[in-house]
């Protein structure tokens, strides 16, 4: 039976961030709104039934009633039986419980923090990511009816997984052999020392960033690197880059609306496989994401590696191309 799942993150699009620069704001009433699109369109492409994560706003709930309400709803949708923690750990539980359950496709609603946090969790599902959050660099401006036809072709297996989704890359951050923790997206190393609001949003404190991608036409600190040398998705390398030293003066968009000047060195280029060690002769803390995870202390030794290892992605467009061929939309 086809099934989809749907991770929707009330928190997303609500951090510092926002406050400080002049994100676009995507409220949960939206968010219900998106969702509610993704469900009917997978029900009209043939899926049969919808798994969504539960939170504290309600999000998947208030969609299925609403659609319920207005006898709309014709296929199954079930809320996940787990206990709700209001934290980043119900993404990190929902996405591993659909991947255990078979679910064929999982869509994310969030910002470059929310996918990762779905990354941690799966090795094979095919994953959507829609950006609902303040940076959004892994996740796409997606149309939520599109997306649930994207996903029913997926979960039907009408298109060709192999020629319309690809293993992303991302960086893994290694100490004493053991692997911490990922990142889709950047790395950036910073002397502040408090998690705080958990978002980065002054470059000041920044002394390294390490990315998998990077491109001027994006938003945040991967464009510390995007704006020296670009990185795309098919690349087989990443790179690293010192930050506030070296004698390249650049102007870089690290949140919406800001533009800042930034000091930086040439880059590294670091293939995929590729380990990479970090000493730290300095007290601070990794973001990964945009989101401080890591703290670490003077004296600390850290390894990096960027591999294929991410999640499968799916192409949006290849994808419904590749299911039209197919006969996908043929009644």
């Amino acid at each position: 039976m086809s099934t989809i799942g749907i991770i929707a993150n009330p928190a997303s699009g609500k951090d510092i961030r926002r406050l400080v620069s002049h994100a676009t704001v995507v409220d949960n009433n939206e968010k219900i709104n998106i969702v509610k699109r993704i469900i009917l369109a997978a029900q009209g492409a043939g899926v049969k039934s919808v798994v969504i994560m539960p939170d504290t706003f309600l999000i998947g709930y208030k969609a299925s009633e609403a659609l319920k309400s207005s006898k709309e709803l014709k296929i199954s949708v079930e809320i996940l039986d787990m206990i709700v923690k209001g934290s980043v750990e119900d993404t990190i539980l929902a996405a591993r419980l659909m991947e255990e359950n078979k679910v064929q496709c999982i869509i994310a609603l969030g910002g470059d923090g929310t996918s990762r946090a779905v990354a941690k969790s799966i090795t094979t599902t095919p994953l959507i990511s829609i950006s609902t959050g303040t940076n959004n660099v892994y996740p796409e401006m997606l149309e939520g009816t599109v997306v649930g036809i994207a996903a029913a072709a997926v979960s039907t297996r009408t298109s060709n997984l192999g020629q319309s989704c690809r293993r992303d890359k991302r960086i893994e951050i290694y100490k004493d052999g053991r692997m911490l923790d990922i990142a889709l997206v950047d790395c950036v190393i910073s002397k502040q020392t408090y998690i705080g609001s958990r978002a980065i949003w002054d470059p000041e404190d920044i002394q390294r960033v390490i990315v998998s991608r990077a491109n001027p036409a994006s938003i945040g600190f991967s464009t510390i690197v995007g704006v020296k040398k670009i990185i795309g998705e098919d690349d087989d390398f990443g790179a690293s880059i010192n930050v506030n030293a070296g004698e390249f003066q650049l102007v870089a968009p690290i949140a919406a609306g800001t533009m800042k000047k930034i000091r930086v060195d040439e880059p590294l280029i670091h293939p995929l496989g590729e380990i990479f060690s970090m000493p730290m002769d300095y007290k601070g803390i990794m973001a990964l994401d945009g989101e401080r995870e890591l703290p670490f202390k003077k004296g600390d030794v850290f390894e990096f590696k960027i591999t294929r290892d991410g999640p499968y992605r799916v192409n949006i467009k290849k994808t419904i191309e590749s299911a039209q061929l197919n006969g996908f939309f043929n009644r």
